[in-house]
């Protein structure tokens, strides 16, 4: 059978990808990436240990990191993201910044976490108060609170499910009824935080009955690595993605057009 016609595959540009040992959404992921861009994906080595701060330090070690990021240099990935959520909040702002610099000194590309997106996605959305919804057990959402508050975003409100194991299995239905518990007051929008709890298809269901953006821990991940390779994040019509899909002018008018641009 003669294929010449086709033309291609056409040229790919790589994302590369650190999860934690026990993350189970890579399908999501994936679905919030535009065909030209393929992920590449590593994970951290597994550890004993139930999702927890000690778990959230174990799996975000510089060495750690430094030892999957130079598993990734053989497909020479554009940027490299860190797509766990408290392992990167953890250590707070400065902590944050010194896993992203690790990464870039193993691997010499670019590097994300999801913690830094997150207040990436909170500064372009104009959010200053925002409500917050976590898988986690008590300590680690207040860790949580402590990192957002650190960079001058106030908790509007918070509701947390309190697991410690198989996030990944947590219904659509059960994410929403938290977020409606979490969004009271004038929050300016919602993030449900933890790479490993399902968020795609509920965003924008969520964003029409809360009238406020709804960020969630993998797609603040994948928007940011995809904005530094100058290119948007796909999806159904939702804030952060989708300028058109805000409900006010929450950039000056400069940015929103540097924004909306691809």
């Amino acid at each position: 059978m003669d294929v010449s016609f086709l033309g291609g595959p056409g040229p790919q540009r790589g994302v590369g990808v650190v999860a934690p040992f026990d993350f189970a959404l890579d399908r999501e992921l994936w679905r919030w990436v535009p065909d030209e861009v393929s992920l590449h994906l590593t994970r951290t080595p597994y550890v004993p240990v139930e999702v927890s701060l000690d778990l959230a330090r174990l799996v975000s070690e510089h060495e750690t990191l430094q030892d999957a990021v130079r598993t990734l240099v053989a497909v020479s990935p554009e940027v490299v993201g860190y797509a766990c959520t408290s392992g990167s909040f953890v250590g707070g702002i400065a902590g944050e910044r010194a896993m992203c610099e690790a990464m870039t000194r193993a691997g010499a590309v670019p590097s994300i976490t999801t913690s830094g997106a997150l207040l990436e996605a909170l500064t372009a959305l104009g959010a200053r108060r925002v409500a917050l919804v976590t898988p986690y057990t008590v300590s680690v959402t207040r860790a949580l609170e402590e990192y957002v508050a650190e960079a001058g975003v106030t908790v509007a409100g918070c509701s947390f499910m309190g697991l410690t194991r198989h996030i990944w299995k947590v219904p659509y239905r059960e994410v929403a009824d938290m977020a409606r518990t979490a969004v009271r007051g004038d929050a300016d929008a919602l993030f449900i935080s933890c790479t490993n709890l399902p968020t795609y298809d509920v965003i924008p269901q969520l964003e029409a009955e809360l009238r406020i953006p709804v960020i969630s821990a993998n797609q603040v991940t994948m928007w940011a690595a995809l904005r530094r390779l100058g290119t948007r994040a796909v999806g159904p019509y939702q804030a952060l993605i989708d300028p058109s899909a805000r409900t006010g002018p929450v950039l000056p008018a400069e940015e929103q057009q540097q924004e909306g641009s691809p």
